[in-house]
C-alpha cells in the first residue's frame, strides 16, 4: 500500500498491510521544538531547520528526512506556505537551542526573559513565562459580559490568540488568492508524494466559549445562561460554515481528512454532563459532519482531549469518522473497552504511547513494550493510526521517540 491508501483503509476500517504512523499532520498530533532538536541532535542530523509552524504550542512542521525515516503516512497542507527560507527567521529557544519562527510573529521580550504578543491596537494578546515551552491566552474578549449585538464578533475572534497567531495555512488567509494558491499548491502537494493530506479547520465550539468568555465563566454559562450560549454558538455555526464551503469547494476533492478541534474532556471526567452536550453542542457537530460529507470526499477528524468516553457513542452518531488523541491515561478511557466498544465505528487516530507518564519518564525498553502493546490492542481490523497522545512535549528524551518508533517499526514486519 502506498502512504495514502494505508491511512484510508485503517479510517475505513480495512485491515491495511501495517499499522499507519501520524507525526505532524495536526498541531496536536506532533512534536515540540525543544524535543525535535534533542531527536536530529541524537540521530546525528546535521543541517535543516527546527520550524515553529505552531507558535502557540512551539511545535514544529517535521522535515522530510525525519518523516521518511520512520515511515509517517501523513502530512499537513500548511507546509505548502512559508516555503522559503526568507520567511523565517532564528529563536533561541528555552534551552538555548535554536529554532526559527515565521517571519510574521514577533513576540516581544520583557526586562525579566518572559515574551508577550502585543497586537496592532496594543492589547496584550498572549505570555509565555520565562522557561516556559507554549504562550498562554491573557485576553479574553468578553469576559466581563456577552455583548448586546455580534457586530464585532470577527474582531474580537481575531485578538484571541489561537486567531492571531494562527499556524499555516491560516496565516496566509487574509492574502489576496489565498484560496486559488491554496488550490494549486495543495494539488502540486499530492501530486509530489504518496502521504494522505490532511487540512486543520478548527470549527470549535466549546473552546470558542472558553476563549471568548475563559473557562470558568464559560462552564457556568453553559448550566445558568443557555440562551447566550446558544446565541454565541449560532454565530460561530455562521462563521464556521462560511470557512468549510471555501474549504470544501476549494481543496475537498484534493484532502483526505479535515481536522475539527473542541476539548470536551478533563482527566477526571467531562467538562459537562453527556446530556447538557447532547443539548447544546451535538446538534452543530452533526451540521458540521454533515456538511463536510456533503459537498467533499474528505474524513473528519475530531481532537478532543480528555475522558470523554460518556459521548464517543453521540460523537459517532454526530458523523466524526476519527478520534483524537485518544487520552487512554484520563478516567474511563480504557483502551481495550474503547476498541471493544467503538472500534468498528470510529477510527482511533492516537493512544499509541502515553506522553503523560511513559514516554517522558519511563525507560527506552518500557516505552519499547508499552507502545507494542497499545499495537496490539487497537490495529485489529483498522481503525487506527498510530500516534502519541497528543504531542511529544520538551522533556521526552530522543532515545524513549526512538524506541517508540523501532516500536512501530518491528510491529510493522
Amino acid at each position: 500500500m502506498t502512504s495514502r491508501e494505508r491511512i484510508l483503509a485503517a479510517v475505513n476500517h480495512k485491515q491495511p498491510d501495517y499499522v499507519p504512523l501520524d507525526l505532524g499532520a495536526t498541531p496536536s498530533s506532533g512534536i515540540s521544538a525543544i524535543a525535535y532538536n534533542n531527536l536530529k541532535k541524537h540521530l546525528n542530523m546535521e543541517g535543516g531547520h527546527t520550524r515553529i509552524y505552531d507558535v502557540v504550542q512551539q511545535v514544529v512542521q517535521p522535515e522530510d528526512e525525519i518523516l521518511d525515516r520512520f515511515g509517517v503516512d501523513v502530512i499537513d497542507i500548511g507546509r505548502v506556505f512559508n516555503r522559503k527560507d526568507e520567511d523565517w527567521y532564528d529563536v533561541t529557544l528555552a534551552d538555548g537551542s535554536t529554532g526559527q519562527y515565521p517571519i510574521w510573529f514577533k513576540p516581544e521580550k520583557l526586562s525579566n526573559g518572559a515574551y508577550v504578543v502585543i497586537d496592532k491596537e496594543g492589547t496584550q494578546i498572549a505570555k509565555m513565562p520565562v522557561g516556559a515551552t507554549f504562550f498562554d491566552q491573557t485576553y479574553f474578549p468578553y469576559l466581563e459580559d456577552y455583548p448586546e449585538d455580534y457586530s464585532d464578533l470577527d474582531h474580537q475572534m481575531g485578538k484571541v490568540l489561537w486567531s492571531a497567531m494562527v499556524h499555516s495555512p491560516w496565516d496566509h488567509a487574509g492574502e489576496k488568492d489565498f484560496y486559488k494558491v491554496l488550490r494549486e499548491r495543495t494539488i502540486e502537494l499530492r501530486n509530489s508524494t504518496d502521504k494522505a493530506l490532511m487540512i486543520t479547520c478548527g470549527c470549535n465550539l466549546f473552546e470558542w466559549g472558553t476563549f471568548l468568555r475563559r473557562m470558568d465563566n464559560f462552564l457556568m454559562d453553559t448550566y445558568a445562561d443557555e440562551e447566550n450560549v446558544e446565541l454565541l454558538i449560532g454565530q460561530l455555526m455562521e462563521r464556521h460554515l462560511a470557512t468549510l464551503e471555501k474549504v470544501c469547494d476549494t481543496v475537498g476533492d484534493v484532502v483526505d481528512i479535515l481536522r475539527f478541534g473542541d476539548d470536551l474532556g478533563m482527566d477526571t471526567g467531562m467538562f459537562m454532563s453527556r446530556e447538557k452536550y447532547q443539548k447544546l453542542f451535538k446538534p452543530y457537530h452533526t451540521q458540521l459532519n454533515a456538511y463536510v460529507h456533503k459537498h467533499s470526499k474528505m474524513k473528519t477528524f475530531l481532537h478532543s482531549c480528555g475522558s470523554i468516553y460518556p459521548i464517543i457513542g453521540d460523537l459517532i452518531d454526530a458523523g466524526y469518522d476519527i478520534l483524537n488523541p485518544v487520552q487512554t491515561t484520563a478516567y474511563q478511557m480504557d483502551p481495550v473497552i474503547l476498541k471493544k466498544e467503538f472500534g468498528k465505528d470510529i477510527t482511533f487516530w492516537g493512544g499509541g504511547c502515553n506522553t503523560r507518564t511513559v514516554l517522558n519518564r519511563a525507560t527506552p525498553d518500557e516505552v519499547y513494550e508499552y507502545s507494542r502493546r497499545m499495537i496490539d490492542i487497537f490495529s485489529d481490523n483498522g481503525g487506527f493510526v498510530f500516534n502519541t497522545e497528543h504531542n511529544i512535549m520538551p522533556d521526552v528524551p530522543p532515545e524513549n521517540i526512538i524506541a517508540m518508533y523501532r516500536a512501530i517499526a518491528d510491529a510493522r514486519k
